[in-house]
């Protein structure tokens, strides 16, 4: 089993914290996104995941060496691609062709979910789908009666199912999407100039590819800082079970609220946090008050309240008490 991750996208939906990290790689509930999305997927696999490989932007080396590594942690081998630019969603995967063989699953890199099944790797394809209101913002699926997918509709203008495409896919046969994704790209098949991935589907489906649905118990949006938030909070609760308070906390007269992140050689120091508070390494927190909030690596907050926000690294906050989405090496006094 391989799995590819595209994730060469800028990310402009969450700045400023996307300025200086690429959107996979922003922390939630105190691993990267794109590690948690990866585990996920590792854990309902049902066998041994050989590689994943991650397609991506300008980077720099260090973002390729721990995206390596994040790979190398559950037992596979990490290849990296890139994409140089933006073409869609079809052009980004077959980025990676020399990994399309196989057992494949691709996951969009913004996206986490909660699901309760392991993947029937008998089937043709799985296509993942969460049943949402509002569906004309993504693309949705139509089912027949017997539970197989019928058309792909890309942002529907009028009613045509609530059933959201979530951007993970699963394909039994690797090496026949990657020739599907070459002939919209040798033939120039694009949708509003970009190589759509549901163009090859279709394609696929109408040679016989039989694709059913997977369903989700939940499924979590990294979009921008609120959908983000809220993420953490969600996935806290998912693990809180798990020790997830490092043992080098100094606290000083603080009360903790549970679920809460807490990274390594973290200070509090008459305070409160939580709940649904992640806290990176090397963050200091006096005179306090912190819910619901993300707060990344190396940031001192003092005398503030803060709620429903979003911190960088190298933050100093001091006398605030408003929701806040600030990136990397601020001051706010």
């Amino acid at each position: 089993m391989k799995i590819i991750v595209p994730m060469a996208g800028r990310g402009s939906r969450l700045r400023p914290h996307t300025l200086t990290v690429p959107k996979p790689l922003v922390p939630v509930a105190g691993k990267p996104i794109v590690q948690r999305l990866v585990e996920d997927i590792t854990k309902v696999c049902g066998e041994k995941v050989d590689e994943i490989a991650f397609i991506i932007g300008d980077f720099g080396a260090q973002v390729e060496k721990d995206l390596v590594a994040i790979a190398e942690s559950l037992g596979a081998k990490g290849s990296i691609y890139h994409q140089e630019e933006a073409l869609g969603t079809a052009h980004a995967i077959l980025c990676a062709k020399e990994s399309l063989q196989g057992n494949v699953v691709v996951a969009f890199a913004d996206t986490l979910f909660r699901a309760d099944f392991t993947l029937d790797n008998s089937a043709d394809g799985i296509i993942w789908v969460n049943q949402i209101d509002d569906p004309s913002a993504f693309g949705v699926v139509k089912l027949n009666d017997e539970n197989v997918i019928t058309d792909f509709v890309e942002k529907p203008t009028e009613f045509v199912s609530d059933l959201a495409i979530i951007g993970i896919y699963y394909f039994k046969d690797g090496a026949f999407l990657k020739d599907e994704l070459q002939y919209l790209i040798d033939n120039n098949i694009t949708d509003k100039g970009e190589y759509q991935l549901t163009d090859a589907l279709e394609n696929m489906k109408q040679k016989g590819t039989k694709f059913v649905p997977g369903k989700v118990n939940e499924w979590l949006d990294c979009g921008n800082y609120k959908a983000t938030v809220y993420t953490n909070q969600r996935v806290l609760e998912f693990i809180k079970e798990e020790d997830i308070v490092d043992a080098s906390l100094k606290n000083e007269e603080s009360t903790i609220i549970e679920p809460c992140f807490i990274g390594k050689n973290v200070e509090l120091k008459n305070a409160t946090v939580g709940p649904h508070v992640s806290i990176g390494d090397n963050t200091i927190i006096e005179n306090s008050t912190i819910s619901n909030t993300i707060i990344q690596t190396n940031t001192q907050i003092t005398n503030s309240t803060l709620e429903n926000s979003m911190i960088g690294n190298f933050v100093k906050i001091n006398n605030n008490n408003q929701e806040l989405s600030i990136g990397d090496y601020n001051e706010i006094s």
